[in-house]
């Protein structure tokens, strides 16, 4: 369970990756009273921050000196670059003594990264989350770690801070197998809902009524509640684009391959991003799934003049 944020215990901490995601958690931890310098490729995405109490750093290895990094960025090789690259962060004569990847990137790249961390006298958590920026506004975002269990005991207070609650699963990248086993029953719930909304609404049903009896039903849940809004009023702002659910679901698909665990769901789910995909939709949120399921069935929606509600 979550330690109490009144547990902070004053180390100071160093954030990289300011994007929509990193920005909000970042923020989080400053609002909690945490003594944060931040890092962002773009440094005008980070600077608006410094009215929070962070300090913008240039680079990754002005970080060095913190007890704690955060790292918040997009792939395996962006993750491999902030820490051991040019002006990364494990580049300087001093090190962190934290490094806690909120990430999603893959078990190899962050095991490279775990080891060339050990080799520097670092310690290292796997801790990737379960949410989106406004999950994390809301203070509802989870989180799952895994790591020497020392290094959970001085992180949880500042991981408790960034969202509601902490699960530690053991050592080395089990957090790694846990997200994407996560982002599987993402891609495969998210497929679903599409499916029987347009079913419904090509019965005569409005989508806003076929998901409020679903949110108000044992199969309703966090996610279908937030996600109602974007499939009501077909606004694709993205939170996620079907790219990054696509590499989580080759992730997925590659770990069962190598663990012998067929995934018949996740692989049709997967061709399906990727018609998504190759119809140009990269840019938006991976709600786009539903227009590409109306599109299979023959129709095309339109925005729905509802007020829902996102559940948060």
């Amino acid at each position: 369970m979550a330690t109490p944020q009144a547990q902070l215990s004053g180390l100071t901490v160093g954030w990289i990756g300011a994007g929509r995601m990193g920005f909000s958690m970042a923020k989080r931890l400053l609002d909690a009273g945490c003594d944060v310098s931040i890092y962002n490729r773009t440094r005008s995405k980070a600077e608006p921050l410094a009215a929070s109490g962070g300090k913008i750093v240039d680079i990754p290895k002005d970080l060095a000196d913190r007890d704690i990094v955060f790292t918040m960025v997009s792939a395996s090789a962006d993750l491999i670059a902030v820490t051991s690259g040019d002006n990364g962060v494990f580049t300087a004569e001093k090190k962190p003594r934290l490094l806690i990847d909120c990430s999603s990137v893959s078990e190899e790249a962050s095991a490279q990264v775990r080891a060339q961390a050990a080799k520097l006298g670092v310690q290292m958590l796997a801790a990737p989350v379960s949410g989106n920026a406004k999950v994390v506004k809301a203070g509802k975002l989870t989180i799952v770690a895994s790591g020497p269990k020392p290094a959970f005991d001085m992180a949880e207070p500042y991981l408790a801070a960034v969202g509601r609650g902490v699960t530690y699963v053991g050592e080395g990248e089990l957090a790694r197998m846990v997200k994407i086993c996560h982002n599987l029953l993402l891609g495969v719930v998210t497929q679903c809902l599409a499916e029987i909304v347009v079913l419904a609404e090509k019965g005569g049903v409005p989508r806003h009524a076929t998901l409020d009896f679903i949110n108000n039903s044992v199969m309703g849940s966090m996610f279908s509640r937030y996600k109602t809004p974007a499939f009501v009023t077909l606004d694709l702002t993205p939170t996620f684009t079907p790219v990054l659910l696509r590499k989580d679901l080759d992730l997925g698909l590659k770990a069962g391959k190598a663990l012998g665990v067929p995934l018949p769901v996740t692989e049709l789910t997967r061709a399906l991003v990727q018609r998504a995909i190759d119809a140009g939709q990269t840019d938006c949120d991976f709600a786009v799934l539903l227009l590409e399921q109306a599109k299979a069935a023959g129709m095309t929606l339109t925005p729905e003049d509802v007020e829902v509600g996102t559940g948060l």
